[in-house]
Formats: structure tokens, sequence, C-alpha cells
């Protein structure tokens, strides 16, 4: 494990923030996705340590930081990474899946923020299948039964986070499978590790986050702020429209694309995330990172 520092901010509500931060040079905020924590970038900001000070949040409703209170929505996320923003000084930003969505957010309405890179951003364009944001209902139904194996079952056949096959399996077969693989996790987890089961909820209010940035590809189209837009070719279908969109939507943005990367290719190699490739990812960012910054 990469030896970290510890830090807590409080945000605009009165939330604590805690975040991880390591390395030396100027910062970078990387912000993870979905059923992650903090802990699952920590190979990507490893890989940046040496030319970067890397701050890592926990997102609202993990690990270190507080719940995600009354109103949660873009805006609390927004505030959230104000405050690491201003007691760190750092003026770049990453972000993955629907934290993406946060970074963009936060480029429009926040000045001080200079460069922004995301991973296959959890944006919905015009169009967009209504059964991405319609199981979020289902879900909170399945949590408050405290049925965890069933709500994730709902969200990953929701959010097509599976191949097509998974939609004529049994509920019961995939529920079972679930739980077997969060009993396993929970069994080897350390005390401070933030798990599937732990994680679970927080689903329901990236489902949220989704549903309230659809359609509002528009308000990103007078961004100046220089955009690396990155995704993977075996990343996620129904957001491939969406990198296609911003390509063409933001004054100021660059794509890449990774042979052979799915949607969890920034994000720490585990036994969840096989497909993990930071080192892949890290090479781009630190070029991005690392031009000549340009007055806008």
């Amino acid at each position: 494990m990469t030896d970290f520092e510890t830090h807590f901010v409080t945000s605009h509500d009165g939330t604590r923030v805690g975040y991880r931060q390591l390395g030396q040079g100027p910062g970078i905020v990387l912000l993870h996705g979905s059923m992650e924590s903090a802990q699952n970038h920590m190979q990507l900001a490893s890989a940046l340590a040496d030319r970067f000070t890397v701050y890592l949040p926990d997102r609202r409703g993990r690990g270190m930081t507080g719940p995600y209170g009354d109103g949660y929505g873009i805006a609390r996320e927004v505030e959230d990474l104000r405050a690491v923003l201003t007691a760190t000084g750092a003026r770049d930003v990453f972000g993955v899946s629907a934290s993406g969505l946060v970074a963009l957010q936060a480029a429009v309405s926040l000045p001080e923020i200079e460069r922004v890179a995301v991973y296959e951003p959890a944006l919905l364009v015009d169009g967009y299948d209504q059964g991405l944001v319609d199981w979020i209902d289902r879900f909170d139904r399945e949590i408050g039964d405290g049925d965890v194996s069933a709500a994730m079952v709902t969200s990953m056949i929701g959010l097509k986070l599976g191949p097509a096959m998974l939609n004529y399996l049994p509920r019961w077969l995939l529920e079972g499978f679930t739980n077997l693989a969060m009993k396993s996790e929970d069994k080897s987890a350390g005390p401070d590790d933030v798990t599937m089961r732990k994680l679970a909820p927080t689903i329901g209010y990236e489902g949220r986050l989704i549903r309230e940035m659809a359609g509002t590809l528009h308000t990103f189209q007078d961004l100046t702020t220089p955009v690396l837009l990155l995704g993977g070719s075996k990343g996620l279908e129904f957001l491939k429209p969406s990198l296609d969109a911003l390509e063409q939507t933001l004054p100021n943005a660059t794509r890449i694309e990774f042979a052979g990367l799915d949607h969890g290719g920034s994000s720490d190699v585990t036994k969840a995330n096989a497909g993990g490739k930071p080192e892949v990812v890290a090479p781009e960012l630190r070029r991005f990172f690392s031009a000549v910054r340009v007055e806008r």
C-alpha cells in the first residue's frame, strides 16, 4: 500500500469530507466513481505522485466523508469539491462515470478550476433509454427492505452494467451470485476497507445524480476550460454517444479512446475490477495536466 496522509475539510453545509493526499507537485483532485471510494484510485494516484500532489476525496456516504444529507444533488457534490480545492490549492480535476458529471459541472460553476479530465462521464444525452433511470425506485425499496443483493442486481440491470445475457438469467441466480461475492469480500476485508456491501446504498444516490444531469449537454457549450475526454473501446455502450456529444459540444475538448479498456479502466485492479488499467490511463493524464497553461 502506498503511503498517504489523511486530511479533512468541512463542506458548505457542514458535512465533513475526508481525503487522502500523496505525491508532490501541482495538485490534482481525483474523484472516484460509483461503487468506489478513494481507495479505488490509489494505483492511478501512485502513478502520478512523482509529478503531482494527488488528492483523493471520499465522496458522500463513503469512508471518511459524512452522509448525503437533505437536498443531495449535483450542487452538494460541487460544494464538496470546492471545499477540497480551497483547502489544497489544487486547480485540476479528474472524474470518472458519475463523478465525471461532478467534474464537468464544477468546471462550469467554479472559475478556479483550470483543467478537467473525465473518464466515461455518465451524462445521458437527448433520446436516452428511460430504463437507465427507472430502476431507482425499485432499488430504494429493496435497500429499505435490507435486500442488498436484490438491489444491486436491480441497479446492474437498469444501468446495463453487464452483458445482455443478464436480462435472460433468473434474478434469484443473479442475486445468489451477488450475495456470495459480497460474503467473500466481507471475510477478507480490513476494518477500514469500503466493501461492496457498504457501498451498495450509494448506488441509488448515483442514479439520482445521473437523472438530475440527464439532458443537460447544452449547459456545457460555453465551457472554455480544457477538457480531456477519455473512454475505453470496451466501455459502457450507452455512454459512447455521451462522449461523442461532449466532443462536439465542448469548445476546448480533446478525445482519447483506449483500446481494450472497459468502464473501470482508470480504477485499481481488484477482484471486482479485473479490467483496471490505471498504468495505461496515467500517462495521458500526466501529459494533459503537465501541458503549459494558457490564459482563457
